[in-house]
C-alpha cells in the first residue's frame, strides 16, 4: 500500500477512533472535554510472533485507547515498513497485512502509537519465514481475517477486513446483503481486499459480505459484518402553536427518529412538565385538559440519544370568555358500592340556559401520576352514577359545564371514599422446604386493586394428595409465611391459601402441590429462594437465590411450570451460574404453577413452588388510555444458516417509561403451538439463534409498558441462509464403458433441507495422487453423473465426489478405485478388433465423447456413399453428351463444319464470344431457354433477335426434333448464304441454330456485355430490311468498325 493511500485514511481514522463520554449525572462539561490532559492506555492488543511459507500472507495486529486518537505506524527490525509496495498494507484499524511473504521480510516487527504529546512503541513480534512448500493445483478458498461488526457515528470513516488464501489466488469482492448497491463514491478497497468507506451515514447502514472467489471456478467463501451508523435525533413531527379557551384541551405532538431511538420529553417554559390528573404525557404527545390562565406558556419537545439532541418548541394562548357559563355548583357525592359511587350537582347560576353538556372527571385521589377519566354527559341530567371504580379507594371529582363560545371554569372538588368488599384474588404463595419433614409456606400481598379492602385474615388449607382430611390454619392478615411441620418424607402434599377483609372470605387459590423430600437426602442441594414477576400479560421472569449455608454441590437447576389445571412441561435444564430466566408465552389473565430444584451428580435437591398470575393485557375497553403502537420498520437479516439478525423500531414514550419487548418466531406452517418461540428483550433488535437452515421463518415483535401490551406487529417473513452439505454425495459408483472412459454416478446427499448447486469430482491415477496431482471436474447440482475421459491404460484412479451451495462446500466422498486395463496385443494372423473408426475416433478431439464418434463415423459413411452415387450420374451424363455431339459431327459436311468453326472464331469476340464446340457442347442446356414464342427484346421495340453475325430466325423456338429436321432441310441455302456473305468480304451469318444458342448466350451473359447486345437488337431492323446500310460492329481488337 502507497504512503499516499495511508494519509488518505488516516484522519477518518483518527474521528472513528475517538471516544468520547459524557460525565455521570449533572454537568455542564463539554461531552469531548478539551480541558482534560492528554492520556494514552497501554496497548490493549500486541502483535504476536508468526509464521509465513514463502509466497503465502502474514499479519500483525495492535490496538491502544487514546486521547486525542493516536496513529498507528509499524516498524521492521526498528526501521519504519516500506509503504511503497502493493504486498504490504497497514490499516487504520492497526493491522498490518503482508501478502506474497518473501525472505526479505522475516524479521522484527512493532507498531508505534504517536499523538501530539504521546508516543508509545509495542513489543516486538518475530516473522519467521519457512520454505515454500510442495505446489498445489488447488486448495480451497478461506478467510482469515474477516470483517467485525461496526458501530459508528455519522461521517466516521469505517474499515471492513477481508484476507483471503488460497491456491489459485482467490479474488476478494463485496456486496450488501439487501443487494442494495455499495456507494461508489465514498467507498474504495484497500489493498488486496479491505473495505473502506468514508464520510459514513444512515444509508450505510446493513450487512456487508465478504467473498473470496478462485478464478475461473465457482470455489468461494463468504464472511459478513453489519455496519450500524448512528443518527443524533430529527424531527419528523414538530409542536404548532395553539389557542384554546379556557377549560379546553390542547394537545401537542412531536415524533422524533434517530439511531439509538431517541427519548422524548417536554419542558414548560424550560422546566420539566409533570403529568397530573389534568397534563397526561404518553407516545411523545402532551395533553392539557381543563385549560386554566397558568397553562398559558411556551412548551418545549426535547429529544435526545447518545449522538446530541434537538429542540422544538409551541406557544399555548389561553383566551378567556366573558359570556362563559358560571362553573356547576353544589357538588356532592354518595357512595352506593365497593365500586360505584353517586355524583350530583346544581347548575351554574350564570348562563345556564346555554349549557349544551356536562364534564365528569375523576381521578384516584391519592397517589402521583393518577390517570383522569373524564364522561361526557347531556345538560338535561345534573347527577350521573360512576361504576367502575376500585374497592375502598378514595376518588376525586370535578364538573365542567360547556356552552358553544367555551366551557365553564371547573367546579369545586368533592371527594368520597368506595366500600370495601371481599377479595378478588387469594395470594399467590410459594412453598420450600428445608426438611424432609416440613413446609415452608411464604405468599405475596394481594394487590390493591384485587385486595378491595383491608385483609384482616389469611386461611390455609393443606392435604396429603392421597386423602381428602383437609386441615385448615388460620392466620392474622399481617402473616406472609407459615411452616408446616411434623410431614411425612417423600410425600405430595396439597396446599391452598384464602384471604378475607371486614367483609368476608374471598375465593380460595387452586391446589398447589408439593413433594417432601426424601429422608436419605443427606447430600441434595437445599431449595433455592424462588421469586416470580410477571413481565407482561404473556411474560414472566423467574429470579432464585440459592442458600448461602448450603454446602452440597450444584450442577445445575430444573425447572417446570403448568398452567393450573393443565399437564405440567418437561423441565428446563439451566447451568448452575444461571440465577434467571423467563418464561414467555403464556396467556393473559391465568394462574401458573412454577416449580425449581437443584441437582448433583447424586441426587435431585430441595423443590421450590410458586404460583403466579399473569396480568390481563390492557385494553381500550379496560383503561381511557389506548394501548401503545406496535414497535414499526420491522426488518430482518439472515446472518448464517442458524441465526436472524431482527431490527424494529421504538415508538416514542416520555423517558421515565420502561419498555420491553417480546418477539414471537416459528418455522412459517408450525403445527404445533407449544413450538413457538417467544423472547423478550429491552433492545430494539435480536440476534435469534438456533434455528434451521434453509427454512422460512415469520416474526412479530409487541412491546410492553407500564402494564400495557401492545398489537403483534406486522408479520415479518425471513429465510435463514442454506447450509453447506453436511454429509458427502451418496453410492458414488465407478463403471469403465470404454477403454479410455469411464461414467461415475452418485446420489445426493442426505439432508431433508440440503441445497446443492454444483457437484465437484476429483479424479487421478494413484501416481499423481501421490503427488497431489487431482483432475478436477464440475457439474451443475441436478446431475449426478459425469464422463471421465482419455484414462491412461493401466493405471488404477481415484475418484471422489463433494456436494456445495452459496453456504460452502461439503465433504468429499470416500475415494472408490477405478482399475483401467492395459490394452491386449493382437496376433499376427489376426484381425484387429476394433475398426478404423474406432480408432479415428480414440484420436478424436476430447470436446467429443464416444458416442459422438460413433454418430460421426455413420454420417461420414452415408455422405461418401451419396458423394459416390453423385460421381456416377456425372459419368453417365458426360458418356451420354459425348456421343451425341459424335452423331452431329457425323450429319455436317466437312468443309461447311470447318467453317463454321472458323467463321464462329473470328465473330465471337468480346465477352459474349465462344466457339462453336463450346455452343454445340451446351446445346442441351440453351434449348429449353428458348421454347414457345419467346425472344429477346431489350427496348421493347421489334421481335426480332440479332447477334453480332446477324439476325435469327424464329425457327429456332421449334421442338428439338423439329429442329434437327429444319437444320437439314435448310443445309444447301446456309451453305449458298455463306458463300454470298464471304464473297462481299463480310462475316458469315449465323445459321438459325446457331444464331439461337448466341442469343441465349448473350441473355445470360454478364451485365457488362448486355449494352453491346442492346445495341445490336435496337438496330436489327436494319440487316433484316436495309442489308447494305452500314452498321456499327466492334471488332475483335475493341475498336468499331463500319459494315456496309
Amino acid at each position: 500500500m502507497g504512503g499516499a493511500a495511508l494519509s488518505d485514511v488516516a484522519w477518518g481514522f483518527q474521528i472513528s477512533a475517538a471516544a468520547c463520554c459524557l460525565p455521570e449525572g449533572p454537568s455542564d462539561a463539554h461531552p469531548l472535554d478539551c480541558r482534560a490532559p492528554p492520556a494514552m492506555s497501554a496497548f490493549e492488543v500486541q502483535p504476536l510472533p508468526a509464521e509465513a511459507h514463502e509466497g503465502g500472507v502474514a499479519r500483525f495486529a495492535c490496538r491502544i485507547s487514546a486521547n486525542p486518537p493516536a496513529t498507528i505506524t509499524w516498524e521492521v527490525n526498528r526501521t519504519a515498513v516500506p509503504g511503497d509496495t502493493d504486498r504490504i498494507t497497514a490499516l487504520p484499524s492497526g493491522v498490518l497485512q503482508i501478502y506474497n511473504v518473501q525472505q526479505k521480510d522475516a524479521g522484527n516487527y512493532r507498531c508505534v502509537a504517536s499523538t501530539v504529546t504521546h508516543r508509545r512503541k509495542s513489543t516486538e513480534a518475530a516473522l519467521t519465514v519457512l520454505p515454500a512448500p510442495p505446489a498445489k493445483s488447488f486448495r480451497k478458498p478461506a478467510i482469515i481475517a474477516g470483517p467485525q461488526n461496526v458501530t459508528a457515528s455519522l461521517h466516521q470513516t469505517v474499515v471492513f477486513e477481508c484476507m483471503a488464501t488460497g491456491q489459485p489466488k482467490p479474488i476478494v469482492s463485496w456486496s450488501r446483503l439487501d443487494h442494495k448497491s455499495i456507494d461508489v463514491f465514498n467507498t474504495r478497497v484497500l489493498g488486496n481486499g479491505n473495505l473502506l468507506i468514508s464520510n459514513v451515514n444512515v444509508q450505510h447502514t446493513g450487512v456487508y459480505v465478504c467473498r473470496a472467489t478462485i478464478p475461473g471456478t465457482r470455489n468461494f467463501t463468504t464472511a459478513m459484518a453489519t455496519l450500524l451508523v448512528l443518527a443524533p435525533p430529527s424531527f419528523v413531527e414538530w409542536p404548532e402553536s395553539l389557542t384554546r379557551p379556557r377549560a379546553g384541551t390542547a394537545r401537542f405532538a412531536c415524533q422524533a427518529e434517530g439511531i439509538p431511538a431517541p427519548r422524548v420529553a417536554w419542558l414548560k417554559n424550560g422546566r420539566k412538565v409533570h403529568s397530573n390528573g389534568r397534563i397526561k404525557m404518553y407516545n411523545s404527545k402532551l395533553v392539557i385538559n381543563q385549560i386554566i390562565p397558568e397553562d398559558d406558556a411556551i412548551y418545549q419537545c426535547v429529544a435526545e440519544n447518545s449522538q446530541g439532541s434537538v429542540l422544538a418548541r409551541a406557544r399555548l394562548t389561553v383566551v378567556l370568555s366573558e359570556d362563559r357559563p358560571s362553573a356547576p355548583c353544589n357538588v356532592h357525592a354518595e357512595t352506593m358500592s365497593s365500586s360505584a359511587i353517586l355524583l350530583a350537582w346544581e347548575r351554574p347560576l350564570y348562563n345556564s340556559d346555554k349549557v349544551i353538556a356536562y364534564s365528569v372527571h375523576y381521578m384516584k385521589a391519592e397517589g402521583l401520576n393518577n390517570e383522569e377519566y373524564q364522561v361526557v354527559i347531556g345538560n338535561d341530567t345534573t347527577h350521573y352514577i360512576i361504576d367502575d371504580l376500585q374497592a375502598a379507594s378514595n376518588y376525586s371529582f370535578y364538573i365542567v359545564a360547556y356552552m358553544p363560545m367555551g366551557a365553564s371554569q371547573m367546579s369545586d372538588h368533592v371527594t368520597q371514599h368506595t366500600l370495601e368488599d371481599v377479595p378478588l384474588r387469594a395470594p399467590e404463595i410459594s412453598l420450600t422446604s428445608r426438611s424432609p419433614t416440613d413446609i415452608l409456606i411464604s405468599w405475596l400481598p394481594i394487590p390493591a386493586k384485587y385486595r378491595r379492602g383491608q385483609v384482616v385474615s389469611y386461611r390455609l388449607s393443606f392435604r396429603r394428595s392421597t386423602e381428602s382430611t383437609v386441615q385448615a390454619v388460620e392466620l392474622l392478615g399481617s402473616t406472609y409465611e407459615y411452616l408446616l411441620r411434623n410431614l411425612s418424607p417423600d410425600t405430595v402434599y396439597l396446599v391452598r391459601i384464602t384471604a378475607a377483609t371486614r367483609i368476608g372470605w374471598g375465593e380460595a387459590s387452586l391446589w398447589t402441590s408439593h413433594r417432601t423430600p426424601k429422608a436419605t437426602s443427606v447430600k441434595a442441594p437445599k431449595s433455592p429462594e424462588l421469586r416470580l414477576e410477571p413481565l407482561n400479560c404473556t411474560t414472566i421472569a423467574v429470579k432464585w437465590q440459592p442458600d448461602l449455608g448450603d454446602t452440597a454441590a450444584v450442577l445445575g437447576y430444573k425447572l417446570y411450570y403448568k398452567e393450573e389445571g393443565q399437564q405440567e412441561n418437561d423441565p428446563i435444564l439451566l447451568e448452575a451460574s444461571v440465577l434467571t430466566h423467563t418464561i414467555s408465552g403464556l396467556d393473559p389473565r391465568r394462574k401458573y404453577h412454577v416449580r425449581l430444584l437443584a441437582y448433583n451428580s447424586l441426587e435431585e435437591g430441595y423443590q421450590a413452588d410458586q404460583t403466579v398470575s399473569t396480568p390481563g393485557c390492557v385494553s381500550v375497553r379496560d383503561r381511557l388510555v389506548p394501548p401503545p403502537p406496535p414497535p414499526h420498520h420491522l426488518y430482518a437479516t439472515a446472518n448464517t444458516s442458524s441465526a436472524i439478525y431482527l431490527h424494529w423500531g421504538r415508538p416514542a414514550f416520555t423517558s421515565a417509561q420502561a419498555i420491553n419487548y417480546t418477539v414471537r418466531c416459528n418455522p412459517v406452517g408450525l403445527q404445533n403451538a407449544s413450538l413457538v418461540l417467544y423472547l423478550p428483550t429491552s433492545e430494539t433488535h435480536l440476534l435469534i439463534q438456533g434455528l434451521e437452515p434453509n427454512t422460512k421463518y415469520e416474526f412479530a415483535v409487541r412491546l410492553h409498558v407500564d402494564q400495557l401490551s401492545s398489537p403483534w406487529s406486522p408479520v415479518l417473513y425471513h429465510t435463514t441462509l442454506p447450509a453447506a452439505p453436511s454429509a458427502p454425495p451418496l453410492g458414488v459408483k465407478v463403471t469403465l464403458i470404454e477403454e479410455d472412459t469411464a461414467l461415475v454416478s452418485w446420489k445426493p446427499p442426505d439432508g431433508e433441507r440440503t441445497v446443492v448447486s454444483r457437484y465437484t469430482i476429483l479424479y487421478a491415477s494413484r501416481k499423481a495422487w501421490i503427488a497431489g496431482d487431482w483432475q478436477v471436474l464440475h457439474r451443475e447440482g441436478t446431475l449426478t453423473m459425469a464422463l471421465l475421459e482419455h484414462l491412461l491404460a493401466g493405471n488404477v484412479y481415484l475418484v471422489q465426489v463433494a456436494a456445495s451451495n452459496a453456504a460452502g462446500e461439503g465433504p468429499f466422498s470416500s475415494a472408490v478405485e477405478l482399475a483401467v486395463l492395459p490394452k491386449e496385443a493382437p496376433e499376427p494372423n489376426q484381425r484387429p478388433k476394433r475398426l478404423d473408426s474406432a480408432g479415428a475416433a480414440e484420436t478424436a478431439p476430447s470436446g467429443y465423447d464416444p458416442l459422438d464418434q460413433k454418430s460421426m463415423a455413420g454420417i461420414i459413411a452415408g455422405v461418401c456413399i451419396a458423394l459416390t452415387c453423385i460421381l456416377l450420374c456425372v459419368l453417365i451424363l458426360i458418356s451420354r453428351s459425348k456421343a451425341r455431339k459424335t452423331s452431329a459431327a457425323k450429319s455436317v459436311p466437312p468443309g461447311s463444319d470447318a467453317y463454321s468453326r472458323s467463321s464462329l472464331s473470328s465473330g465471337g469476340t468480346g465477352e459474349g464470344g465462344k466457339s462453336v464446340e463450346g455452343v454445340v457442347e451446351n446445346e442441351e442446356v440453351l434449348l429449353p431457354m428458348l421454347v414457345g414464342n419467346g425472344f429477346l427484346d431489350a427496348k421493347g421495340g421489334t421481335d426480332l433477335i440479332i447477334n453480332s453475325y446477324g439476325p435469327i430466325t424464329r425457327s429456332c423456338s421449334q421442338k428439338k426434333w423439329r429442329f434437327f429436321q429444319d437444320w437439314k432441310e435448310g443445309k444447301p441455302e446456309e451453305d449458298q448464304g455463306l458463300s454470298r456473305t464471304q464473297q462481299k468480304g463480310l462475316p458469315p451469318p449465323l445459321s438459325p441454330r446457331i444464331g439461337c444458342w448466341a442469343a441465349a448466350a448473350a441473355a445470360t451473359a454478364a451485365p457488362r456485355a448486355r449494352p453491346r447486345v442492346t445495341q445490336i437488337l435496337s438496330e436489327g431492323h436494319r440487316f433484316a430490311g436495309a442489308p447494305k446500310m452500314p452498321i456499327d460492329l466492334p471488332s475483335r481488337g475493341g475498336h468499331r468498325t463500319a459494315v456496309p
